[in-house]
C-alpha cells in the first residue's frame, strides 16, 4: 500500500465523539502534526484542547483554514450547508473537504451549491458507520474505527487523488473503506441505521404514554429493554437533523415497517400459532447469519 502522508494542518469542524476520536486515531498513527478544532461550545473545545485531542482552537476561519491539508465536517448534518458557505472563501484550492455526516445526498448537494468547483474537485463525502450513544469530545476514543465500515461517496467532479487520500487516512485508523453512490448509501442507512434509531426513541416514547408511572414500570424492565432502547441515548439534535436530511428514503423504510408490524398483528389476531413461530424463526436465522458473516 503506497504510504501515507503525513498531515501539516488538520480542521475538524465539530470536535465531538467522530470528529475528536478521527482526530485521536491520525494523532495515534502518527499521520498528523497540528488539529485545530473548531465548534460551538468553548467548554467542549477546551476540553478536546486540554485533553491532547486538539492542538489549537480555531477562532478566525481564514487563520484557521490556511494553510490546512484536511478539513473534517463533523458536527450535526442540519449545519452543514451553513458551515460550507461560511468556509468556501477561505478554502485553499488544494484542500481537501471531507465530512461525517451519516446522510449524502443532501450534504452533496449543499456542497454544489456552496463550494467553488476548484473545492468540488477536492471534496470526498464520507460516513463512519461507527459510534456510541455518548457525544461530546469527552466520548472520543483512538480505537473507535477499527475494523469498523467508512463509505466514501465521491462527486463525479471528486478527483481521484482527494479519494485516495480520504481512503488512506480512515484506513490508518484502523476502518474498511467502501465506495458507494450518495443514492445507495442513504437507502441503505435508512434501512439499517436511520429506521433503528427512531424505533428506539419511538418505544421510549410509547412507554412513556402508555403508563402514568413509567418509573415503577421501568423498575421491572429486563435487559432486553436496556438494548433495545440503547441508542434512544443518542443526540436528539443529531438525529433530528438525520431524519429530515433522508426524509424519503426513511419514509419509505418506516411504509415498510409498518406493513411487517401489521403482519404480525394479524397472526395474533388469527391466534395463528405456526405462522407466528415462522415469523419469529425467519428474523432469527437471518440475524445468526448476519452475526456469523461478520465474525
Amino acid at each position: 500500500m503506497e504510504k501515507t502522508t503525513v498531515l501539516t494542518k488538520l480542521v475538524i469542524f465539530g470536535v465531538g465523539l467522530i470528529g475528536g476520536s478521527f482526530a485521536l486515531a491520525l494523532r495515534s498513527a502518527g499521520l498528523v502534526r497540528h488539529i485545530v478544532g473548531i465548534g460551538r461550545s468553548q467548554q467542549n473545545l477546551q476540553f478536546a484542547l486540554t485533553h491532547g485531542i486538539i492542538d489549537e482552537i480555531g477562532v478566525d476561519l481564514a487563520t484557521a483554514l490556511h494553510n490546512a491539508d484536511v478539513v473534517l465536517l463533523a458536527m450535526p448534518v442540519g449545519q452543514t450547508a451553513h458551515v460550507m458557505a461560511q468556509i468556501a472563501m477561505h478554502l485553499q484550492a488544494n484542500t481537501i473537504i471531507t465530512d461525517a455526516g451519516s446522510t449524502k445526498q443532501e450534504i452533496i448537494a449543499a456542497a454544489r451549491h456552496h463550494l467553488p468547483m476548484q473545492n468540488r474537485h477536492h471534496f470526498v463525502p464520507g460516513h463512519p458507520i461507527a459510534g456510541t450513544e455518548e457525544s461530546g469530545a469527552q466520548a472520543a476514543q483512538a480505537t473507535l474505527y477499527a475494523s469498523k465500515h467508512i463509505i466514501l461517496t465521491p462527486l463525479p467532479e471528486t478527483s481521484t487523488d482527494a479519494t485516495q487520500k480520504i481512503r488512506q487516512l480512515w484506513q490508518a485508523c484502523g476502518a474498511q473503506v467502501s465506495i458507494m453512490s450518495a443514492d445507495e448509501h442513504d437507502e441503505i442507512l435508512a434501512a439499517t441505521s436511520h429506521l433503528p434509531h427512531i424505533l428506539a426513541f419511538t418505544m421510549m416514547n410509547h412507554l412513556c404514554h402508555s403508563s402514568s408511572d413509567l418509573v415503577n414500570l421501568l423498575r421491572f424492565a429486563g435487559s432486553g429493554l436496556r438494548d433495545f432502547t440503547r441508542i434512544a441515548s443518542s443526540s436528539p439534535e443529531m438525529w433530528r437533523d438525520i431524519c429530515l436530511a433522508n426524509r424519503e428514503p426513511l419514509l419509505k423504510q418506516i411504509d415498510r415497517y409498518h406493513h411487517e408490524l401489521k403482519s404480525l398483528q394479524e397472526l395474533l389476531e388469527s391466534s395463528d400459532g405456526q405462522s407466528l413461530e415462522n415469523f419469529f424463526s425467519q428474523a432469527q436465522s437471518a440475524r445468526k447469519n448476519w452475526l456469523k458473516n461478520n465474525d
